[in-house]
């Protein structure tokens, strides 16, 4: 991407309806675009990207792509098992 875009800028927004089984999916965000590009190349018949200019991409998918989840709780003792794996996996 040739422009360097600010921070509030690198929007993405996805649309669908509930009449058609996809969902469009416009960003201008290149951690998304990396993200997509890469299922693009991997799931080639799921994700497509159907236009592209220097600073945006749009992508077309099953509305199934597009997932809910519930935010992840971890209980103390599951946070303290996680930091003592990633302290072992820094200091070896």
């Amino acid at each position: 991407m040739a422009m360097k875009l600010t921070r509030y800028e690198q929007e993405t927004i996805i649309n669908f309806n509930a009449a058609e089984k996809t969902a469009e999916l416009y960003t201008r965000d290149p951690a998304i675009i990396r993200q997509l590009d890469s299922l693009v190349t991997e799931y080639p018949d799921t994700f497509k990207c159907i236009g592209e200019t220097d600073i945006d991409k749009t992508y077309v998918m099953p509305k199934t792509a597009v997932t809910y989840r519930k935010p992840r709780r971890l209980s103390p003792e599951q946070r303290e098992a996680a930091r003592e794996r990633i302290n072992a996996v820094i200091n070896k």
